[in-house]
């Protein structure tokens, strides 16, 4: 059995490679190839932290099989120059399902969530869109902003984070690993201010984007607000939005953003234009118009850290016996 850690996962698992890992994990996910269910929360009420498990089973060829996250989220964990998910995801091998790899989970999120975005700003941006705007200065923000690059050509990326040091770092790091220029933007409405690109990354509880602020035609990855209870949006930008998901079954469970306007009477349990796999599959055309605003609201599957999981043991495997 392997055991991969951080930095032999970011190694064998470039966003390049993930893009078209992830892009084949939702269409099998929407042609009906996953055997998953909705993911199982555990929080103790002596705990500040929650353990989420994601088991899930992928058919057809390739990076298929059995395979199984376990994810704890602490809170704490940043403060302590930790990731705020800390777990494992392990595969099996689809002919004995003896346990065929071990591998750290942080890095697998970080390079699959923003490898799902990048399919999506593919499949439904604007294909000239370049004016990016990153909220949240975090693991997640930068990973999506080295998967956004590769997608689209990036002529303008602005950062926002409530913690000014957070987004200097992620200036400096952006100039450093990647090249690119970021603004620091001194609130959300400045970040968004002209951006036909959006990615939200953060943790808030609360909408910190409000109607009137995103640009017209522009085209956004909500991120964060992956549980019930949080949200990055206000109720009235996602009624505005054209708006597809990764699952419609997690969307309907687990979406605070999409939750919170249905129950306010602002938009309908079929305000979901599709999933993702289906705009993939050509059974839905995706953008309806060129000002339409687009939004990709990603929870995050199983069957994503499944075949990244496979990817990645293979290429483990292949590389020990080259």
């Amino acid at each position: 059995m392997l055991f991969l850690d951080e930095h032999e996962v970011h190694r064998l698992y470039p966003v390049e490679a993930a893009i078209d890992v992830m892009a084949e994990a939702m269409r099998r996910y929407s042609a009906g190839q996953v055997t998953q269910p909705l993911r199982t929360i555990l929080r103790p009420p002596t705990e500040t932290g929650l353990l989420g498990t994601m088991p899930c089973h992928v058919a057809g060829g390739g990076d298929a099989g059995f395979g199984l996250k376990a994810m704890v989220l602490k809170p704490e964990n940043p403060a302590r120059g930790l990731d705020l998910h800390i777990g494992v995801v392990m595969v099996f091998d689809p002919d004995t399902g003896r346990p065929l790899a071990v591998m750290d989970a942080g890095a697998i999120t970080a390079t699959r969530t923003a490898a799902v975005s990048a399919v999506a700003t593919d499949a439904l941006a604007p294909v000239d869109a370049g004016d990016l705007a990153v909220l949240g200065s975090g693991v997640q923000g930068r990973s999506h902003l080295r998967a956004m690059a590769v997608v689209r050509k990036l002529r303008r990326v602005r950062v926002w984070s409530r913690t000014p040091e957070h987004a200097a770092d992620y200036r400096a790091w952006a100039a450093r690993e990647l090249d690119v220029d970021v603004e620091v933007a001194p609130d959300v409405r400045s970040a968004l201010a002209g951006a036909d690109l959006v990615c939200t990354t953060t943790a808030s509880k609360e909408p910190i984007v409000e109607p009137g602020w995103v640009a017209r035609g522009a085209h956004l990855n909500v991120v964060g607000g992956s549980f019930a209870d949080a949200r990055e949006l206000a109720s009235r930008v996602v009624a505005e939005a054209a708006v597809f998901v990764d699952s419609r079954e997690s969307a309907a469970a687990e979406s605070g953003d999409l939750r919170a306007p249905l129950a306010e009477g602002l938009i309908g349990p079929d305000h979901v234009r599709a999933e993702l796999g289906e705009v993939l599959l050509g059974r839905h055309p995706g953008r309806g118009s060129a000002d339409e605003t687009t939004l990709y609201k990603s929870l995050g599957l199983a069957v994503q850290d499944t075949m990244s999981g496979f990817y990645v043991a293979r290429a483990a495997l292949e590389e020990r016996t080259a």
